[in-house]
């Protein structure tokens, strides 16, 4: 045969045969891992979709936390706290803040205040808002006594002398002879919150006085009036004054 002339194509060899087939059990393979991938970013799709609601959940509960940890930081200065001025309303977490507030005060006081003779709660004193910032203010000035980072013997003296007694003293004055039964429905104490006197005469006072106060006041309308003793007639038909 002449070199000019074409060779014969080549009949493929047992060995190569024998790669092809490898190759494409391993593509079959390789398919088969595959097709369950769909399902499977679905399922992961599934568990990963709450977690940015849960992530921030978990953010909420770890400040808080660690404001927790760092209000009871040893050496740190104890801040003033108002129960009658505390948030509330539904767009703030008031229920919560109180929840806070009333379980940190139950601890100290039967960690400390009902320790002492004469120091005795009377069973409805939740119900009555003035005895339970007495208490707070009460658990906050023991804390800057005995606690914070300036804390002295001097303070601690002071706060067993005037601050406990004079409290104790308060709170008995404010729940003499007071009950549970006082509390519900029918009793002297079932009322609504404290409203100001006279209300409806703000306007024309703040008008007399921001122009004209050397001048006479102005005189009670019959509004003013009417509402006055509307509220003295509510007072006399709960039993009195309200605590």
């Amino acid at each position: 045969m002449s070199t000019n002339e074409k060779k014969e194509p080549e009949f493929a060899t047992t060995a190569a045969v024998a790669g092809l087939a490898r190759e494409v059990e391993g593509l079959r393979l390789t398919m088969e891992a595959v097709t369950p991938l769909p399902q499977q970013v679905e399922a992961l799709h599934e568990l990963v979709e709450p977690l940015p609601e849960q992530v921030t959940k978990l953010a909420k509960v770890v400040k808080g936390l660690v404001e927790q940890l760092n209000d009871e930081e040893p050496g740190k200065k104890t801040r003033p706290l108002s129960w009658l001025d505390l948030a509330d309303g539904d767009d703030v977490d008031g229920a919560d803040e109180a929840q806070t507030v009333l379980t940190e005060l139950s601890l100290w006081l039967t960690r400390v205040y009902l320790r002492y003779h004469g120091a005795e709660l009377p069973e409805c004193w939740w119900w009555h808002p003035d005895v339970v910032e007495e208490l707070v203010c009460l658990m906050r000035s023991w804390l800057a006594a005995y606690v914070d980072r300036d804390a002295t013997v001097a303070r601690a003296a002071d706060w067993h002398d005037r601050y406990r007694p004079g409290v104790v003293k308060r709170i008995k004055a404010a729940t003499a002879n007071c009950s549970l039964e006082n509390h519900q429905d029918g009793g002297s104490l079932f009322l609504p919150g404290p409203r100001v006197p006279s209300g409806t005469a703000l306007a024309p006072i703040a008008g007399w006085w921001g122009t004209a106060r050397t001048a006479t006041a102005p005189e009670p309308d019959v509004a003013v009036v009417a509402d006055a003793r509307a509220a003295e007639a509510a007072r006399r038909r709960a039993g009195g004054g309200r605590r």
